[in-house]
């Protein structure tokens, strides 16, 4: 008889990253998310994405990571691909662990396992939430002919610029309770030149992206963003395609980016500067159950 697999769940990200960073580094591509926020966490601190304590998991088999989680309160959980017995486990140990879980966002299968777990122990019916697929970028195209203007890497400066995108671009893909605050996100920007602004003959920035720091030879280009009275002027072409091309001149070996399939805008967009589909994944939201059973 198969035993079931036990996860070691733990709130101290030194041991997480002891244990698990080799298995991350493994596949930086699907493993973006977790590489980069375990990255933030590091470097900004525990808090960054809320007031509840981060919680990490591994999962190993003879020895072997196998998979891992990570979640961010009041993040939906993150973890990295399961079988759907994994998937399973993990359900169980959570819910006898009493864990409140908001929903799931992970490779599209693995998602769908755990969000049926979590329904069959906990009776909290999954809501599906937004449809996501990862990209990596093959050989660049830059957009010819270029909207009028040119790229800047943002400054402190343009503080107040960012704080405010940012706010708008949360509030537009209905991630409030997941995301850095706007202040912070901007301050961590700022302090690598995390974001570049596409600005007009005269100076005036109309749109922007952003990259995450380097990690495992991946940088990951978000958002992109453009204010809605001035999008369909190329703008955000230009600004990812600069983006793109200073991370594979800062030496990144995958250049990743997320895309909503509810958009097929931008979804085209990408793939015309050359990013091509990995693979997709799905976010669930759990609503309130009978507890685990």
């Amino acid at each position: 008889m198969t035993a079931t697999p036990t996860w070691h769940i733990t709130a101290d990200l030194d041991q997480f990253l002891y244990l698990a960073g080799d298995f991350l580094r493994s596949r930086p591509a699907p493993h973006t998310l977790q590489l980069t926020v375990t990255d933030t966490l590091r470097s900004r601190g525990r808090h960054i994405y809320g007031d509840g304590d981060p919680e990490f998991g591994v999962l190993e088999r003879d020895g072997t990571v196998t998979a891992t989680f990570f979640r961010t309160p009041p993040g939906r959980l993150m973890p990295t691909r399961l079988t759907p017995g994994e998937a399973e486990a993990l359900a169980a140990q959570l819910a006898d662990r009493g864990t409140e879980l908001p929903g799931i966002m992970a490779e599209q299968d693995t998602a769908t396992a755990f969000a049926e777990a979590w329904r069959r122990r906990t009776g909290s019916a999954p809501e599906t939430g937004v449809h996501q697929r990862l990209y990596r970028l093959g050989e660049l195209t830059i957009p010819n002919p270029a909207p009028p203007g040119r790229p800047r890497v943002a400054t402190a400066k343009d503080r107040e610029q960012l704080m405010r995108w940012y706010g708008e671009f949360v509030a537009a893909i209905g991630e409030h309770g997941a995301t850095i605050g706007s202040a912070a996100w901007a301050d961590a920007r700022i302090s690598y030149g995390g974001v570049t602004l596409w600005e007009t003959p005269d100076g005036t920035p109309v749109s922007m992206a952003g990259a995450t720091a380097k990690v495992a030879g991946q940088i990951r280009v978000a958002p992109v963003y453009t204010p809605a009275d001035l999008r369909g002027r190329g703008y955000a072409g230009a600004v990812t395609a600069e983006v793109s091309r200073a991370a594979r001149t800062a030496g990144a070996t995958e250049v990743l980016l997320f895309t909503d399939l509810a958009n097929p805008t931008s979804n085209a967009l990408y793939q015309r500067i050359g990013y091509r589909p990995v693979t997709d994944f799905t976010a669930y939201d759990f609503g309130h159950g009978t507890g685990p059973r």
